[in-house]
């Protein structure tokens, strides 16, 4: 994607992105689970993008969210994009959040790690988790503390080189960071990894316990 693609609607760099990459709408429809008539829609600005929409297009054609976000006219304030040490408790996570309330709390986020280790021990799952991780990766910018806890997780997960009940705990919080039905949803950028920083500091506690 060239760099005369900057400030194009979300429609105007859709199109360019496929034809770049000579994927048809149907394709994408396929890749994306979006019907092709929405896309078309989208595709000749007849409709906005949910941003749903715009997160599975940025996974698939690996485009920048905040460039899909900023094209389709969702606000992205990238000063405030989350980049702290990570040194302070959970709670205090918790406690930076300005979506404190019903939002976000603790206890969702350990019911949402809980409900996957069953799947983290079974073949889909590992195979996810594998797979996925890198996209995901790229889609959250790649880079931070929060980030590097992350791949340090991702890289004992592959060795196996840790007891089973600590695998199903890595592989819970990775697939918490992969799978897009977050606490809060990544599309919010001053807070929409806070919810997956928090799950990296719940799986590094209870590993730090059992160590």
């Amino acid at each position: 994607m060239s760099e005369s693609s900057l400030g194009l609607s979300v429609g105007q760099l859709l199109r360019d992105v496929l034809e770049d990459r000579s994927l048809s709408m149907r394709k994408l429809s396929e890749l994306t689970d979006i019907d092709t008539s929405t896309i078309s829609r989208i595709i000749n600005e007849k409709r906005k993008a949910t941003l749903d929409h715009l997160e599975k297009f940025a996974i698939i054609l690996e485009i920048p969210l905040a460039k899909l976000l900023h094209a389709a006219g969702y606000p992205v304030d990238h000063k405030h994009v989350i980049h702290s040490t990570y040194d302070e408790t959970i709670q205090q996570l918790v406690e930076t959040s300005e979506l404190l309330s019903a939002d976000i709390s603790i206890e969702k986020v350990e019911h949402k790690l809980a409900s996957y280790e069953a799947y983290v021990q079974s073949t889909e799952g590992r195979e996810r988790i594998l797979h996925d991780f890198d996209n995901k990766l790229k889609l959250a910018g790649g880079v931070g503390p929060f980030v590097d806890q992350m791949k340090e997780l991702f890289t004992r997960f592959k060795m196996q080189d840790v007891a089973k009940r600590d695998l199903a705990i890595i592989g819970s919080a990775l697939l918490y960071f992969i799978i897009p039905v977050d606490v809060i949803p990544d599309y919010i950028f001053a807070v929409g990894y806070l919810d997956d920083a928090i799950a990296v500091q719940i799986a590094s506690s209870v590993l730090t316990k059992n160590s």
